[in-house]
């Protein structure tokens, strides 16, 4: 894979190549991950950082839940894994992360860069599920911005993903992610949503009626479980 000059993704004006052809979602324009015509159930979810392990199945999907530094080159060069991903039968949306003590500016920007970056792979013929972030309630409610970012660029009425691992311990966590779901459900309405990590009762019990959840341990489970 060639080496790109570029050293950050603001470089050149946030790699605006990425957008080129791509659908914009409100005031905000964020690049629109589209649905897909049929809706693909993964068989399983491979992270990045183990792509290229021995033995990886590549009729899993390739997913994003580490953390951002194992994938700082894909925000910056997404071009360079066009081929790389293709290997796999689909995958999601890169999951920058929103901290919620984030300024507002770099919780949309991370948004943006999930949108684009998936967008982008989906143009060039790959199968993308967008990864669905929120950080504090100003990216899941309009209690500022007249729009909930969070879940701008996924359509409504098809799938998603969210992410469980590491979100949802400690009182105040699980506040924001009960929020942000309850938000992200209302607002997409999805037919299926991926759940990478637990999937505690007492949390999505409520909501168990309302779409599909498809649960996958993530990947440290997942290998302690010695399921594969």
């Amino acid at each position: 894979m060639k080496k790109v000059k570029r050293k950050a993704i603001i470089d050149d004006g946030m790699n605006p190549e990425l957008v080129r052809g791509a659908k914009f979602d409100g005031l905000l324009e964020i690049p629109i991950i589209e649905a897909p015509r049929h809706i693909v159930i993964p068989q399983g979810i491979t992270p990045f950082s183990a792509r290229n392990h021995t033995g990886i199945n590549y009729s899993e999907f390739l997913g994003f839940n580490e953390m951002d530094v194992n994938f700082a080159e894909v925000l910056i060069n997404p071009e360079g894994y066009v081929d790389d991903f293709g290997r796999f039968d689909g995958l999601f949306s890169p999951d920058a992360s929103l901290y919620r003590d984030a300024p507002l500016a770099v919780q949309i920007a991370n948004v943006y860069r999930n949108r684009a970056i998936g967008s982008f792979y989906q143009r060039r013929g790959l199968y993308v599920i967008p990864q669905i972030r929120w950080g504090n309630e100003l990216t899941y409610t309009t209690k500022v911005l007249p729009e909930k970012v969070a879940f701008l660029g996924a359509e409504k009425h098809s799938i998603v993903a969210i992410g469980t691992y590491g979100c949802i311990s400690g009182k105040e966590n699980k506040f924001y992610f009960e929020a942000g779901l309850e938000a992200m459900l209302s607002e997409l309405e999805p037919q299926v949503v991926i759940v990478y990590g637990p999937m505690p009762l007492k949390i999505f019990e409520p909501y168990l009626k309302a779409t599909r959840f498809v649960q996958f341990d993530d990947w440290t489970s997942r290998k302690k479980g010695g399921t594969d």
